[in-house]
C-alpha cells in the first residue's frame, strides 16, 4: 500500500464497528457507540481507504458547534484508529484534515493512542517518597518509546499544537494512565497468581481481608444502575467532584451494550447485603478499562474497593485481555498533593504508569481558532 493513496470519507457505524473488531486495542472513545453517548456533540464515523478501496483505518469524530456560528471543533478522543507506526504519518493526517475542513471544522483536536514513556510501580513509589521529586517527568522512565517520540516530532513538524486543556471543548482525556499488563513480554498470558504477587503487600492483604469478611462481588444489570449512582453521588460529595447524572450512565450502558454484549459491565460489591463498592468496566478487544468507581464511607474496613478491583482484573484475565487499564493519574508525585492518594491506590496494583502523546490541535481557520483559544483560556 502506498500511504499517499489514502483517502478519507464518511463510513457507516456498521463499517466502523467491523473494523474496530479486527483490532486488538482501540479506545472505547473511538467506537461508534460513543457518539451516541456524547449526544451533545454531532458525531461522524470516518474511514481511511487505500488505493484498492480497502478500509485501513477509522475514527469517531465529535463536532462541537461554536455559538452562533456554523463552524465546528472536530474532536477525535484517543484516536483516530490508524497505523501510528507508519513513518509517513502526514499521508494519514492530511486527507483527514481535508475531509473535516469540508465539514465546516475550524480546527481539529485528537489524542493519538501512542505511548511515549513508561515507569514501573517501584519507580513511581520511589518518586513519591523522594523530597527531590515533584512530578513524574522528573523520574527517569523505564522505557522511552522511539515510535512515540517520532509521532510527537512529526506532529510538531505538521503544525499541530500540544494541548494541556481540561474541560470545555476538550473532553480532557488523561495523558497519564496506570495500567496492569496481563501478558508477558513474549505474549503469553499472566496467571492470577502472577498478577496477585505483583501487587504490594497492602493490596494482597486487603483482598484477603475482603474475602475473609464475606464481601461478595457480582455483575449487575441496567436495573442496578440506580444503586451504583446513589453510591457514586455519595462518593462525589465525600471526595469533592461533580457527579454525572444517572441518565448519562443509562445512555452509556444502553449504547455500549447494544454494540457488544460484553462491552460494558456493572460490578457490585456487597457486605451482609450492604453495597460497599460499585464500578463500571469496559472492554474493547484485548484492552480492559476501569471506567467509574464508587465506594461507601461506612464499612471501609471490609475493603470492598480492593475486592471489586480484583474481581475486574480476574474477569479481564479470563477474557484473554492484554492489559487492565485503571485510567488517569495526574503527573504530581508531591506527597502533600491531594491527588497522590489515588496514585498510591493504583500503584499498589504493581502495574506501570504510562504517558501518552497527549491531545493535539491543528488550527484550520486561524482567525476562528485564535478566538476560540482565547475564549477557552478565559473560562
Amino acid at each position: 500500500m502506498s500511504p499517499s493513496s489514502l483517502t478519507v470519507r464518511t463510513i457507516t457505524p456498521e463499517q466502523h464497528l467491523e473494523f474496530v473488531r479486527t483490532r486488538r486495542s482501540a479506545s472505547f472513545l473511538q467506537t461508534p457507540a460513543w457518539g451516541r453517548v456524547k449526544s451533545e456533540w454531532r458525531s461522524e464515523s470516518i474511514g481511511w481507504h487505500d488505493g484498492a478501496g480497502d478500509l485501513v483505518g477509522v475514527g469517531l469524530v465529535l463536532y462541537r458547534q461554536l455559538p452562533k456560528v456554523r463552524r465546528y471543533l472536530a474532536y477525535l478522543p484517543e484516536g483516530p484508529v490508524i497505523d501510528w507506526d507508519d513513518a509517513d504519518l502526514a499521508a494519514w493526517l492530511r486527507p483527514m484534515v481535508a475531509h473535516l475542513k469540508g465539514k465546516g471544522a475550524f480546527g481539529v483536536r485528537m489524542g493519538p493512542p501512542v505511548v511515549t514513556r513508561r515507569w514501573t510501580a517501584a519507580q513511581v513509589k520511589e518518586g513519591i517518597a523522594s523530597d527531590e521529586v515533584q512530578r513524574l517527568g522528573q523520574v527517569a522512565p523505564e522505557e522511552r518509546s522511539v515510535a512515540g517520540a517520532r509521532v510527537v516530532s512529526t506532529l510538531h513538524e505538521l503544525g499541530w499544537k500540544p494541548q494541556a486543556v481540561e474541560g470545555g471543548f476538550a473532553a480532557g482525556q488523561p495523558q497519564y494512565n496506570f495500567v496492569i499488563p496481563l501478558r508477558h513480554d513474549d505474549g503469553s498470558a499472566r496467571t492470577e497468581d502472577e498478577v496477585l504477587k505483583g501487587m504490594n503487600q497492602l493490596w494482597r492483604r486487603n483482598i484477603k481481608k475482603a474475602d475473609k469478611a464475606g464481601v461478595e462481588v457480582t455483575k449487575g444489570s441496567a436495573d442496578d444502575l440506580k444503586l451504583f449512582h446513589d453510591l457514586y453521588v455519595h462518593t462525589a460529595e465525600r471526595d469533592g467532584f461533580t457527579p454525572r447524572p444517572l441518565g448519562y450512565f443509562r445512555t452509556m450502558v444502553e449504547a455500549l451494550s447494544a454494540e457488544e454484549p460484553d462491552r460494558i459491565t456493572l460490578w457490585l460489591a456487597r457486605h451482609e447485603g450492604d453495597l460497599v463498592a460499585s464500578t463500571i468496566a469496559i472492554r474493547v478487544g484485548g484492552h480492559a478499562w476501569y471506567s467509574y468507581g464508587a465506594s461507601s464511607t461506612d464499612k471501609r474496613e471490609v475493603r470492598g474497593s480492593n475486592a471489586v478491583q480484583w474481581a475486574m482484573v480476574r474477569d479481564a484475565l479470563a477474557a484473554g485481555a492484554d492489559v487492565y487499564d485503571l485510567r488517569g493519574i495526574t503527573d504530581t508525585l508531591d506527597a502533600d498533593d491531594s491527588h497522590v492518594g489515588l496514585i498510591q491506590f493504583k500503584v499498589g496494583t504493581g502495574g506501570e504508569a504510562v504517558e501518552y502523546a497527549g491531545e493535539w490541535d491543528l488550527p484550520i481557520n486561524r482567525a476562528i481558532y485564535t478566538a476560540f483559544d482565547l475564549y477557552m483560556s478565559r473560562r
